[in-house]
């Protein structure tokens, strides 16, 4: 995939894609994985800039069993 970024951010390519990715991952249109490999990384590096974003980085399905989890062993 290749992304255009307007010059202006051009000294700032790598983090803009990295905030292009948090935002995707974020909005549900990339898997960590996806979002990962768009900006070169492994998914627990990703994982690091999604909280320099303020982007919880547990999927639906972690979130949900973990939910779980506490329903279980609560009270």
């Amino acid at each position: 995939m290749t992304i255009q970024v307007p010059d202006a951010l051009e000294k700032e390519h790598d983090e803009t894609i990295r905030l292009i990715a948090a935002k995707l991952y974020e909005a549900g249109k990339l898997t960590l994985r996806q979002a990962a490999e768009m900006c070169g990384m492994k998914k627990w590096d990703f994982a690091e800039i999604l909280i320099k974003y303020d982007v919880h980085y547990l999927d639906q399905s972690a979130s949900e069993d973990l939910e779980t989890f506490r329903h279980a062993h609560a009270g």
